[in-house]
């Protein structure tokens, strides 16, 4: 590539040829809003606000990119969509001779306005500070905004109108006004509950959030901070440390995204309760809540933001301050009983926002406590921000998390989850419906963010999984009132992974049908707890017996994304290949799940039938094939002794492909032990083989660890 620097210009030439089919559609502007399958048949993500689309230009003979600003966050948008285009094989030169031409202009100079009348549009007051303008005229399409803020985001939808490689490559020509609903889009990352991720994969995570217009990035922690001043509960190995902070800090910036720290100030303090350094501190013994009667809990919080506000030099700091279940069986009870916990609680925010005053950050916390006492919600700072959560769909809608906030004065953000629970794969289905609802209700009632939520509460999870629900809920906050569910689901394969063919989608509806079966069949969903359950156990009976009525249906789904997504790999070339291999682990922990139960049954069913046929030498052979079923080269206890071995290695990969080595070994520790069951009982089997040849007796079916009813 050919970066010319001269007169304020920076020019990028390149070269390709025409591919698309050639679509015109003329017309007004169009605001998307909730239509399904977008604009005039354009895959962006997230829509436009207006859009309209036009011919496609061919990319045969190359596009060139020039920036007349000289500002150099405009250099770098410019320079950053080069870079894109390269990697995803669109040719460039150092020539300006292209068949299509992209200039980034900012909105007050006369060629920007000459541009805008000739297209008979406005650039109005809503679009100043993050808003752009994309013009086509002729061979040339020109990003239009006040703000560098702006020109980025114009740029990143730029990358999404280039469909195709080298020769093949065209840019889908638009007249567009775009800005976004809400002021603040955000996501909390879970660095507390076992992933703890790279920092270069922190570094992607920021770099493909800011494509789809995400301008805070949250990481949360309770421990996984690296204090000077109190290093103790910092494990090591897993903690983000000043240096990994500041650097992370000056990489975001150039995206247009903050950095919110997140640590925990009240509640989720396990794991730094469990020192007796601090154990007077605790509500309860080795607890998880901060005792507010104790004059050193405030002194730690001083401790621990003001490093943190020396770290990170944004505006924003979040308390947590959530699910403070603990507070008034321990310590505080007195307290509590006196003047009730709900007082308590508000009382122990107030004092920590005093205490963290004089960093001059804005504080946010969780409603979920204080929204149970309205009247004692008015009490708290006005300046607070109040982040109302919740994550799982409402058909009520969201209001009542809301309105306590609203109804005094403060200022809100609303937090969906793109994946929460003890899941092997996030729930889609309910996710994406939670985000829409949650953020639909949030504009309506002057929600000025969104902070979208990973959780990782078993510690299993691997972001990588999280992209579906991440990006819809980017998407929401952007976008104005109800997104378009359907309209996402035909976007994403294409638009997050570069698949043209659609698998990409039709592997994600598979698996959230998948998930639905659970739920069929009155289980929550496929559960880290069902992967791992002894399915012989009394708990792992129960749920067998829901199970195996729908587990065919249940695997079939999963199976059909697995080969789906090997299809879409064979049309490739994919991008963000980890996250494809991530979405593969789940569709296979989902299927072996099923698996699982159906040979644990089989077993049951298969010994049950050699039992009542051991007495009969006319039987014998019928009894060894069945023996040999259940534990031999083909058995049931070896195929799930190597399915765990096999889920462990894909496991392992998509792990180490994000995340620090920190955590790991648990999780690798449990796929043993069900692999050295499963070894175990094959042994036993193995056994009960050799007395049958020996005496033609077999054990007794509770003597082999079976359950003792023969079906469920």
């Amino acid at each position: 590539m050919y970066v010319a620097f001269c007169c304020g210009l920076i020019c990028i030439i390149g070269a390709g040829s025409f591919f698309l089919r050639n679509v015109s559609f003329a017309g007004t502007l169009k605001s998307p809003g909730s239509v399904n399958g977008g604009a005039s048949g354009l895959i962006l993500v997230p829509m436009p606000h207006e859009i309209r689309a036009e011919t496609a230009l061919s990319l045969k003979n190359g596009v060139s990119i020039s920036t007349a600003s000289g500002d150099p966050e405009d250099n770098f948008a410019a320079k950053d969509l080069v870079s894109t285009l390269k990697r995803r094989g669109v040719d460039v030169r150092d020539d300006k001779n292209g068949s299509a031409k992209i200039v980034l202009l900012r909105q007050e100079t006369k060629k920007a306005k000459d541009v805008l009348t000739r297209a008979r549009i406005s650039f109005d007051p809503a679009m100043h500070d993050e808003g752009y303008a994309l013009v086509t005229d002729g061979d040339t399409m020109y990003d239009i905004a006040a703000t560098s803020a702006g020109m980025y985001y114009g740029a990143q939808t730029i990358k999404q109108l280039i469909v195709g490689r080298h020769e093949n490559a065209a840019l889908h020509a638009v007249v567009a006004r775009d800005w976004p609903a809400m002021k603040y889009r955000g996501l909390d990352d879970d660095l507390g509950h076992g992933p703890i991720p790279t920092l270069a994969f922190q570094k992607h995570q920021v770099r493909v959030l800011s494509e789809y217009k995400v301008n805070i990035y949250s990481p949360y922690f309770e421990n996984e901070l690296a204090y000077a001043a109190s290093p103790l509960a910092a494990p090591p190995g897993g903690t983000m440390t000043r240096a990994d902070v500041e650097e992370l800090v000056r990489y975001a910036q150039k995206y247009h995204v903050t950095i919110v720290p997140e640590q925990e100030a009240f509640g989720h303090l396990h794991h730094a309760l469990v020192f007796d350094t601090y154990s007077q501190l605790a509500e309860t013994p080795h607890g998880n809540v901060l005792a507010p009667g104790q004059p050193g809990s405030i002194q730690l919080i001083q401790q621990w933001f003001t490093e943190i506000a020396s770290m990170f030099p944004g505006p924003f700091m979040h308390i947590g301050a959530d699910e403070t279940r603990d507070l008034g069986i321990g310590q505080t009870k007195p307290l509590v009983e006196r003047e009730g916990v709900s007082k308590a609680y508000i009382d122990f925010v107030k004092q920590i926002y005093t205490a963290l005053e004089p960093l001059h950050k804005r504080l946010l916390f969780w409603g979920d406590i204080a929204m149970k006492d309205p009247a004692l919600v008015k009490t708290l700072p006005k300046d607070m921000i109040a982040v109302a959560w919740r994550y799982h769909l409402q058909p009520e809608g969201y209001d009542k998390w809301l309105l306590p906030f609203v109804d005094a004065g403060m200022e809100t953000w609303v937090a969906p989850a793109a994946a929460y629970g003890k899941l092997v794969y996030p729930n889609n289905y309910d996710a994406l419906h939670n985000i829409q609802g949650f953020v639909r209700d949030g504009q309506r009632l002057g929600s000025t963010g969104e902070l979208n939520t990973v959780w990782n509460d078993a510690g299993e999870g691997v972001f990588n999984q999280d992209w579906y629900g991440v990006l819809f809920g980017a998407a929401a906050s952007w976008q104005t009132g109800t997104s378009s569910i359907p309209q996402f689901e035909n976007s994403y394969g294409q638009v997050f992974h570069g698949d043209l063919t659609g698998k990409i989608n039709q592997a994600q509806m598979e698996i959230m049908a998948a998930q639905l079966t659970f739920r069929q069949a009155g289980l929550d969903s496929a559960t880290d707890e069902l992967f791992w359950i002894d399915p012989w156990s009394q708990q792992g009976q129960i749920a067998s017996a829901k199970l195996l009525p729908v587990v065919h249906e249940m695997r079939l789904h999963a199976e059909r994304a697995i080969i789906l997504i090997d299809q879409a790999r064979a049309a490739g070339p994919l991008r963000e290949t980890d996250a494809v291999d991530a979405v593969e682990l789940g569709a296979r922990r989902i299927d072996f799940i099923g698996y699982k139960f159906q040979a644990a049954q089989e077993i049951i069913e298969e010994y049950d039938r050699a039992y009542k046929k051991q007495n009969d030498p006319a039987n014998r052979y019928d009894v060894g094939q069945l023996l040999a079923t259940i534990s031999g080269g083909y058995g049931q206890c070896q195929d799930l002794r190597n399915g765990y071995g096999l889920i462990r290695d894909l496991h392992k990969q998509v792990w180490l492909s994000g995340n620090r080595p920190y955590w790991l070994d648990n999780i690798m520790a449990h796929y043993y032990l069900e692999m050295e069951l499963w070894t175990q009982r094959s042994d036993q089997f193995n056994n009960a083989i050799a007395q049958f040849h020996e005496t033609h007796t077999l054990p007794e079916p509770e003597d082999m660890g079976l359950p003792t009813a023969a079906t469920f």
